[in-house]
């Protein structure tokens, strides 16, 4: 009987630091995240270079000048991290998708 409650003991000691570490690795890893503390970015900012060519191909998708559409996606990607959702409009979401310009005045992200 001692033997067995001493192995039951240590067994639950076992379980339940791993639940502990577990939930240690989650609130490091930020992944929990205090809404009155933390405010949220949306899904469309903090891109990385990797991902800004797919979320550019899909801004892209409707357009008849998808090449260009492209080139300035990615260019603003890369330089903002940031995609607005959809196929147009929603600028506003990415401010400074939104507010880089060219030399005339015009919008240089699609």
């Amino acid at each position: 009987m001692g033997r067995s409650a001493t192995s039951l003991f240590f067994f639950l000691l076992l379980l339940v630091s791993c639940a502990v570490l577990a939930a240690s690795e989650y609130i490091l890893n930020g992944e929990l995240e205090l809404s009155l503390v933390v405010k949220k970015k949306h899904k469309h900012s903090g891109f990385s270079a990797a991902e800004c060519p797919g979320a550019c191909q899909y801004r892209c998708s409707k357009t008849s000048y998808k090449k260009p559409c492209l080139f300035f996606c990615q260019k603003c990607c890369f330089k903002c991290r940031c995609v607005p959702p959809g196929t147009y409009a929603h600028k506003e979401v990415c401010p400074c998708y939104n507010n880089w310009k060219t030399k005339s005045g015009s919008p240089k992200c699609p």
